[in-house]
């Protein structure tokens, strides 16, 4: 079964600790003005393992508009598309191949996962108006004090993480969409937009592609390439069950165009030395809706595709940021991107993806 209680607490960090071999948890003490949390963040697994860890040094994503707008608080999300709720997968937050592990502490600068999260939360005391966004599952209020920071009634956070793709077994009760864990920093800038950092973690034993309906795995984890499947491409037209993430990946799209009606485009590039049918491939926007794709694409090239635009379920990148997504004709996701209202407001220009 999903989280209980799945929310996004918005406050100022004020007292932080590190996680220890007894406690593998890097707690923070988060203030919202009228009450005090503590959030929860696993720098290892119950396993003892090690944690995959991703940072996006400047966050662009069209949930940051909507976070920014929030008063402090915590305050609880329904796990569906088109609102605040994060999916890795879904939300396009990331590609599996971004992950590292790392350990909970090592020996020398800025190479474990306590050093990673204590610089953006030591950064953020240190800004009185900054902001931390903690997504995950809530808990209390408990009429004893917090354990850690001694406040009362103690309540808090936890769950800071991927929570979907658990293999059978202690946490696959766990396992959801749109309701995965995260930290978010927002840092003012005079004059200019905030810059948001997002610090994303993921267990090695997680599956990156799961199920719509309950997150459950539906390619099990590969220990040396989180994510992929394990089948050999040996064809020169490579089957999609066997097409790797990130294999043909959404390299750019006009999505403000100058004509009236509008005519958005979506950029592939294929990334490997092989051709790939995509008939049955479809993109997908924010909404879910879907645009068939026909034919192939060449080793090594580019192919734009025109979206149709014309029906009510038609795809449609929005101006006011969106998603973007490539799924093979199984519906599995080969890659995806994101973009905001700002990367958007330039009429006319195609925007870049890199990652």
């Amino acid at each position: 079964m999903p989280l209980h209680r799945y929310s996004v607490l918005k406050g100022r960090p004020i007292h932080n600790r590190l996680g220890t071999t007894s406690s593998p948890h890097y707690q923070v003490q988060v203030s919202t003005g009228d009450e005090t949390y503590r959030v929860a963040v696993n720098v290892r697994s119950d396993d003892g393992s090690e944690v995959e860890f991703l940072v996006r040094s400047k966050f662009e994503h069209p949930v940051t508009a909507g976070l920014a707008a929030l008063d402090e608080g915590c305050h609880g999300l329904e796990s569906s598309p088109g609102g605040l709720a994060l999916d890795f997968i879904r939300s396009n937050v990331a590609q599996p191949w971004e992950f590292v592990p790392l350990p909970m502490s090592a020996s020398g600068p800025d190479n474990d996962l306590n050093e990673k999260i204590d610089s953006y939360v030591q950064r953020a005391m240190a800004d009185e108006h900054a902001m931390l966004y903690a997504y995950g599952d809530v808990w209390g209020p408990e009429p004893k004090a917090d354990p850690y920071f001694g406040f009362k009634p103690g309540q808090g956070i936890h769950d800071i993480h991927f929570n979907q793709g658990n293999p059978p077994g202690k946490h696959d009760q766990d396992n959801g969409t749109f309701q995965d864990g995260a930290l978010l920093f927002e840092f003012p800038a005079d004059g200019g937009p905030s810059l948001w950092v997002g610090v994303f973690l993921k267990f090695k034993s997680q599956a990156w592609h799961s199920s719509d309906d309950a997150g459950a795995p539906i390619i099990a984890a590969d220990p040396a390439a989180p994510g992929r499947p394990h089948a050999p491409i040996e064809r020169d037209v490579i089957p999609a069950l066997t097409v790797p993430d990130g294999l043909v990946r959404i390299i750019g799209a006009l999505v403000n165009d100058v004509h009236s009606p509008e005519r958005e485009t979506v950029t592939l590039l294929n990334t490997s030395d092989n051709d790939v049918d995509l008939t049955g491939w479809a993109i997908v926007d924010r909404l879910k809706h879907r645009q068939l794709l026909e034919g192939g694409i060449a080793a090594g090239e580019t192919r734009k595709i025109a979206l149709d635009g014309g029906a009510a379920d038609a795809v449609r990148l929005s101006n006011k940021g969106g998603l973007i997504t490539l799924v093979n004709q199984d519906g599995v996701k080969v890659h995806g991107v994101s973009y905001t209202a700002d990367e958007a407001r330039q009429p006319g220009r195609t925007i870049p993806f890199q990652r």
